[in-house]
């Protein structure tokens, strides 16, 4: 009798909590996920557009098969141009696998090492930030640090910088957040220093790595290092709720089709962009999978290997309050579900 009451308490607990957590999620979320499933990823897309977004492109990479191209809403809702799924879309921190790889194949070729320091690199920056003599370049792609994160300073979005110096300015002298090592957090300063030291240890442009290294050898020729080198046309629109403007002309990151980053995370999970050891140095550092968020971009790019299938998910709308984020993880979620229940049947 007493375990049965137990089983009915908990059952009560478990209730109300899912209720309280209804009642704080935006009902926005909740109906895109209790939504009947579509049958087809292209009414997904649709469905997505319906509940908020401006606009959506997918690719879907299935082993074996012809790759497929989903796209609903706007590619520019101002000039009622309809969304395009071979459009260029600024795949924000998605580029950190890039970069990564970049570093992989740097220590292996014996031009970096992930056990030296910071200080080691950039000794300009001892004394100037934190912990430079102890935060190795391992920690850095790690996001282990302990540096802060630039794009967390105070309105930080309001007005984003366009350089690394005026970025990295926006944290020198400021204390650690954390002993390097000790914890992980996320941090966006990370990977521009990264960049600083393969500039230096390159004594090029580190781009022009990534396109000799990883572009050119899976032969992509729609990713580009930033809006300044396509024609703006191209670009993907972006919204940001509040907002009155259309931002794709801000110039923040790497541009890139779907197809291309598609293309890329195959071939970052099958092994092929590597040699050497260059695969097991990467796997000793960084995940095989991305989200990326700028104002007006969001991206998702996975693979499910239970389906031997890339998905990769382009939204063109953002809010302050991240609703955006979690809808699309929404969105994301069932379209890998739809693929996957049509390659059971």
């Amino acid at each position: 009798m007493r375990k049965k009451q137990t089983k009915r308490i908990i059952k009560i607990v478990l209730l109300t909590g899912t209720f309280i957590s209804f009642f704080f999620v935006p009902w926005i979320v909740v109906k895109a996920w209790i939504l009947p499933l579509p049958e087809t990823v292209q009414e997904q897309a649709n469905e997505a557009v319906e509940n908020g977004f401006d606009g959506i492109l997918i690719y879907v990479n299935k082993a074996n098969n012809p790759p497929e191209f989903y796209a609903a809403g706007w590619h520019d809702k101002n000039n009622k141009i309809p969304a395009n799924p071979h459009a260029l879309f600024k795949i924000a921190s998605i580029s950190k696998l890039y970069t990564a790889v970049a570093i992989a194949k740097l220590v292996n070729e014996g031009r970096l090492s992930l056990d030296k320091t910071l200080a080691d690199y950039l000794p300009e920056l001892s004394g100037r930030i934190e912990n430079a003599d102890k935060i190795s370049i391992k920690m850095m792609v790690q996001h282990r640090s302990g540096i802060p994160n630039f794009t967390d300073t105070k309105n930080y979005w309001a007005a984003p910088k366009e350089s690394n110096t005026e970025n990295l300015e926006l944290i020198l002298d400021q204390p650690a957040n954390f002993e390097p090592g000790k914890k992980y957090e996320y941090c966006n300063t990370n990977y521009l220093l990264l960049s600083e030291i393969m500039d230096k240890a390159l004594g090029y442009p580190h781009f022009e790595f990534i396109q000799e290294e990883i572009l050119n050898r899976l032969h992509l020729k729609n990713t580009f290092q930033s809006i300044n080198d396509v024609n703006i046309d191209d670009v993907m629109s972006g919204y940001h709720k509040g907002h009155p403007f259309d931002l794709k002309t801000d110039n923040i990151g790497m541009v890139a089709t779907a197809e291309d980053v598609g293309i890329f995370l195959r071939a970052l999970h099958d092994g092929s962009l590597f040699d050497g050891e260059e695969k097991e140095i990467y796997s000793s550092i960084y995940k095989y999978e991305h989200k990326g968020w700028v104002p007006g971009y969001q991206s998702i790019a996975k693979y499910h290997k239970d389906i031997d299938a890339v998905v990769v998910q382009f939204t063109n709308t953002t809010d302050p309050k991240l609703y955006y984020w979690n809808l699309a993880d929404v969105e994301y979620s069932r379209i890998v579900k739809i693929v996957r229940h049509r390659l059971q049947l």
